[in-house]
């Protein structure tokens, strides 16, 4: 940060210790015994009247015990703007050195699975906890928990892959990470609203869900120039790239009317992140077993 702010950091940290410490001093000189009396502050509420006694010394004393550790404190770590403390500690080094820790506690597990062939890991009941911890703490977010997925993130848990569900395939996405695009009314920008409603029509027609046969037979023709070279003439999608199957009824971004025209007017973008750099490879090869088990 700029030197103004350090200084005022800097400043409002040790201005609230010495305001501590001040208050704890007004407080005691306005006290005119160390002992108890039968003298109130004139507070009167309920019949019960407040007594102007002074604080226990145990808790004076904890009061000021605390200022002078939150003094230690700032000497020692990082708090006072740019100052780093004389411990030079950072959240950054200390998540290395537990990283580290549990890489020499636990690195041994992971190369042992690592070592063993991805379908028979998947089966290894031991193995995929470990693997459901490394999903809960990486992939659950967008996933969910149980890896159902929600709008714009998929279901792990069915047979439904959009770029493929077989091993390998799983093990590159997650190695390499994946970045899908629908564009904008497909490959035909110059297509009306009203093409657009005929395609969704088309579109709803493979899952019976069309009430308008004569706009689908017109969103069949515009589905060839604007969708097929991407989602096949057949639309059964091409996992090559990533394109959907729009026949079977499993939608990414919900498969009702309104979702299908928002998707085809305004076109979608996803990111899958790659997970190199972040998990190990021997975790990688342990999640690709779990998300493999995921679906059976």
């Amino acid at each position: 940060m700029t030197s103004f702010w350090s200084f005022w950091v800097s400043f409002i940290s040790l201005g609230s210790i010495f305001g501590c410490l001040w208050l704890i001093y007004v407080t005691r000189k306005s006290q005119t015994s160390d002992v108890e009396t039968e003298n109130t502050t004139g507070h009167n509420f309920d019949g019960i009247e407040e007594y102007d006694n002074p604080m226990p010394k145990w808790w004076l004393y904890m009061f000021i015990i605390t200022c002078f550790f939150g003094f230690a404190y700032y000497i020692i770590y990082p708090g006072l703007g740019n100052f780093k403390g004389v411990a030079d500690w950072t959240s950054t080094g200390q998540w290395e050195a537990e990283v580290a820790q549990a890489e020499e506690k636990y690195g041994h597990i992971f190369t042992e699975f690592a070592a063993t062939p991805l379908i028979e890991l998947s089966q290894d009941k031991n193995a995929m906890k470990v693997g459901q911890r490394l999903f809960a703490n990486n992939c659950a977010s967008c996933h969910g928990s149980a890896g159902r997925g929600s709008i714009g993130f998929p279901n792990l848990t069915d047979n439904d892959w959009l770029y493929g569900g077989d091993p390998e395939t799983i093990r590159t996405t997650l190695i390499n990470g994946r970045q899908g695009a629908m564009p904008v009314k497909g490959l035909n920008p110059s297509m009306s609203n009203g093409d657009v409603d005929d395609l969704a029509h088309y579109l709803l027609s493979f899952s019976g869900r069309s009430d308008d046969d004569t706009a689908a037979a017109r969103g069949a023709t515009m589905y060839q120039t604007a969708c097929a070279a991407c989602h096949g003439t057949d639309a059964k999608g091409m996992q090559a790239i990533g394109a959907p199957n729009l026949t079977d009824n499993v939608w990414l971004y919900g498969g009702t009317k309104k979702r299908i025209t928002h998707t085809l007017l305004y076109g979608r973008a996803g990111v899958m992140p790659s997970q190199t750099g972040k998990l190990s490879e021997e975790k990688i090869h342990l999640l690709t077993a779990y998300v493999m088990s995921l679906s059976k």
